[in-house]
């Protein structure tokens, strides 16, 4: 491994901004005349290793599969603190949780810069947003904002809007039209009608209208998994599934049974997306509009014993991530390995787009790893964190962290000291852990040295949770009250720094 302590550091995101905007220049100044549409497909809680084109024998995602061969596809692509509010708002921002503010889920977000609906919306782009947003806010602690009324001065530069902060009621789901206040729901599966109404958006904007962005924020297939249309469900019921070597023994037959909803949703919403696709090509716009498909994080369904997500471990952080744009790209696939993290995904859209990226961002620009003309510097990390421990996290004792994933290795400190080091190429499935091993201490050394590094780019004070739940006074909300509990490693080693 090369010293990723010299490689992660402030000179880092200069060099990767500096020369993806060079290397983006030729295309992006061949569509000066007509910037690109973008398309971007939100998932709510679909893992990466849960795909087709990633190896996953279970699940049918015909639609994605053909995707990924038009697309580059971001393998190593992270959801950095893997929770629904905080990927959201560094989505929006392309900044950090203690940078945004939102690092636990239904804290208000109030940005601090532009954001990117207000960067496309200034551009000249129609911005549209249909389905779950989740950044209005709880400020109650109690969920009390979930089905309220967004008000346009928070949508952050989204002017075609029918959503809802959050419901995961898929076969009754709220959302709200524009400025009305009144409640609507979708008829039926929320994702089918809401597909419908992102297919309408598209066909008013045929090819010669002005450029668009549209954001598609999905619900499935987070839980409840058992809640896709039955014609989907049928699909997987009473299936063999063939299980990640990680979910322990006893826990397969339930992972079997939850992985049957997760991978109905899934298809479910892959049906969904080809009806986009094909709308882009009926309306003359495929071409020049990029469409990207990720998700906001992954879900453990037992692997480590463990469920839902919020934990550093592949099944929870590691995301899908596609991008297609034929017009400059080609429709040849591509796969990179850098890691990608959710503050990078804003600023490489802006630039795809040839637009500025606003000084408050603190994510990477990988538009020049995109378009060919550059490459990272040495080994890129995707830095990870949970500065507050809530729900699930706290039911199974896990403290605070701070961490890195390269493409080879997972370091991760916890706030009692050095806690998880894989080698994810010799250990895909995380089942050794190397700290404190006396072959991986030399290793275990520079990771933690690059880490350090990280947290003073960051201007990280790695402080207890405690701290920042005071500082924002959200000791009342009921997730940072779940009671502690313990869940020691299946493979008993793992859990040494993990103190109730």
């Amino acid at each position: 491994m090369s010293n990723p302590g010299g490689e992660i550091n402030r000179s880092r995101r200069r060099f990767l901004h500096a020369a993806s905007s060079l290397a983006a220049a030729p295309a992006l100044l061949a569509q000066r005349n007509r910037p690109p549409n973008v398309l971007f497909l939100l998932a709510d809680e679909w893992r990466a290793q849960s795909i087709g084109y990633s190896g996953d024998a279970n699940v049918r995602t015909p639609v994605l599969d053909r995707l990924e061969s038009e697309s580059v596809n971001f393998e190593n692509a992270v959801s950095g603190c893997s929770v629904c509010c905080p990927y959201r708002a560094s989505l929006l921002t392309g900044q950090y949780p203690l940078t945004h503010g939102v690092f636990i889920n239904d804290v208000e977000l109030r940005p601090k810069g532009p954001t990117l609906g207000e960067v496309f919306r200034r551009a000249g782009y129609r911005t549209g947003f249909i389905g779950k947003w989740h950044v209005y806010g709880s400020p109650d602690g109690n969920y009390g904002r979930r089905l309220a009324y967004i008000p346009p001065e928070k949508r952050f530069g989204f002017d075609y809007w029918k959503a809802c902060e959050c419901t995961h009621d898929y076969n009754h789901s709220l959302y709200y039209d524009d400025d009305d206040r009144t409640p609507r729901y979708w008829p039926g599966y929320d994702a089918i009608a809401q597909t419908e109404d992102a297919c309408r958006f598209i066909e008013e904007r045929r090819s010669g209208s002005g450029p668009f962005l549209l954001v598609l924020s999905l619900g499935p297939p987070h839980f409840p998994y058992a809640t896709a249309p039955e014609r989907y469900r049928a699909m997987y019921a009473g299936r063999e599934l063939q299980l990640r070597r990680n979910v322990p023994e006893g826990q397969r037959a339930q992972a079997a049974e939850t992985l049957r909803g997760y991978y109905a949703h899934m298809t479910a919403l892959d049906d969904c997306f080809g009806r986009l696709l094909l709308t882009l090509d009926r309306a003359g716009v495929a071409g020049n509009t990029i469409v990207v498909f990720t998700s906001d994080h992954g879900d453990m369904m037992l692997s480590q014993g463990l469920t839902t997500k919020l934990y550093p471990w592949d099944e929870s952080i590691r995301v899908p991530f596609l991008l297609r744009y034929p017009q400059a790209l080609g429709r040849k696939g591509l796969r990179i390995q850098t890691p990608l993290n959710s503050p990078d995904i804003m600023p490489t859209l802006v630039a795809l787009c040839g637009l500025r990226i606003p000084d408050s961002v603190e994510g990477s620009d990988l538009s020049g790893l995109i378009v060919g003309a550059s490459r990272a510097p040495g080994e890129a990390a995707a830095f990870l964190n949970l500065p507050v421990p809530i729900t699930e996290a706290r039911r199974y004792g896990f403290a605070e962290y701070r961490g890195l994933r390269t493409e080879r290795f997972t370091y991760v400190r916890s706030i009692h000291g050095p806690w998880l080091l894989y080698d994810n190429a010799r250990d895909p499935f995380q089942m050794h852990n190397l700290c404190g091993r006396t072959e991986a201490r030399e290793l275990q050394t520079r990771m933690d040295r690059a880490l350090d590094a990280v947290l003073r780019l960051r201007r990280d004070e790695f402080l207890p949770a405690a701290e920042y739940v005071k500082r924002a006074n959200v000791g009342h909300y009921r997730e940072v009250n779940v009671e502690v509990g313990r869940h020691p490693s299946p493979w008993g080693d793992w859990d040494s720094t993990l103190k109730p």
